[in-house]
């Protein structure tokens, strides 16, 4: 692949991880019709498939059907298309779990959902001004602080950093203000402008090449605030043997764990996507089987609400102390 780019079908609506078939993983076993759905963006990303296998974990506990579903790349527009044939199917949704990668886009079409009495919880990324339930997910300015700590520590007050994002997500938008606030504090480190790698590690390898060329600001240290921008920094450290950078990462793929093994990625801050699909879908069922007097009362106002407004699922620190005892940790049944 010359983009770096996961590619696969625009829409992955046949991802079903629980369609009523015993013999499937997370099939339905008490004949429910009741159907979830978690729609996300880029799905063949492994953090993704993590979220959903926590999904289909609830989904057969609970004797329930689940599907996930949305764009198999990087493609906000497309998710909202999913998202709203999802919406208008024949048959209606039990409940919806989005991770909206562009909140204003997806704004209208979330309250469209809760209008129509469909609940809707956001997971990863949020949707604050839309009439989502609820928000399950990291604490995202803790999570920037954790690394912020770590970045300073690293280059003992002193040094150039570079930060990679996609702007658009307000997840990443509080990764980065946590990061800022720890950084502020030292005079002596300076933060470059933020390089957009829209989705793309491929973007964040062309650009850690264009920056340790000749000619170019020194770079100590590289903060990449999604799934995919630490490993394109590492493989372009490797490719051009530098050594001695500070490279701090997002989530725990097999890829990232690899590079943290071999000395090129610090360390990474791990989400918890399979805890948040394997809550998200349980307090779905319990708002389908027990439902509020109204789903567009603004719940986060009332003080015996049904559902709370954040669930902080925490994060891990992974270095090279404990990657291969976490690696372990996702492969035990």
């Amino acid at each position: 692949m010359t983009t770096g780019k996961l590619l696969g079908p625009l829409f992955v609506t046949s991802l079903e991880l629980c369609c009523g078939c015993s013999s499937r993983p997370g099939s339905a076993t008490h004949g429910s019709t009741d159907r979830y759905f978690l729609l996300t963006v880029n799905t063949q990303v492994s953090y993704w498939q993590t979220a959903g296998a926590g999904f289909a974990k609830a989904a057969s506990e609970l004797g329930v059907q689940s599907t996930v579903a949305g764009p198999g790349n990087y493609d906000p527009g497309a998710e909202q298309q999913e998202f709203r044939r999802v919406i208008q199917s024949k048959s209606k949704p039990a409940g919806i779990l989005v991770s909206p990668a562009d909140p204003e886009l997806m704004k209208t079409d979330i309250d469209a959902a809760i209008d129509a009495g469909i609940p809707v919880i956001t997971i990863d990324a949020d949707a604050s001004a839309s009439k989502r339930l609820s928000f399950i997910g990291t604490d995202n300015y803790e999570a920037g602080r954790m690394g912020g700590e770590f970045v300073s520590r690293s280059l003992q007050g002193s040094g150039n950093v570079m930060i990679f994002s996609m702007p658009e997500q307000t997840n990443l938008n509080e990764r980065y203000r946590g990061y800022m606030e720890i950084l502020a504090g030292y005079p002596h480190i300076t933060v470059q402008p933020v390089v957009d790698i829209k989705g793309d590690p491929q973007i964040a390898f062309d650009q850690t090449r264009t920056i340790m060329g000749k000619g170019h600001a020194k770079v100590d240290a590289f903060v990449c605030l999604d799934a995919l921008g630490g490993k394109g920094v590492a493989r372009a450290l490797s490719e051009g043997h530098v050594s001695g950078k500070t490279v701090i990462a997002m989530d725990s793929d097999p890829e990232t764990l690899d590079w943290i093994r071999k000395g090129y990625i610090q360390g990474t801050i791990a989400q918890r996507p399979f805890t948040m699909g394997f809550v998200g879908l349980k307090m779905l069922q319990d708002l389908h089987l027990h439902k509020p007097r109204s789903l567009s009362v603004a719940w986060a106002k009332e003080p015996l609400a049904p559902i709370p407004t954040f669930v902080n699922t925490g994060v891990i620190w992974i270095d090279k102390q404990n990657a291969d005892t976490f690696a372990r940790a996702l492969e035990a049944p």
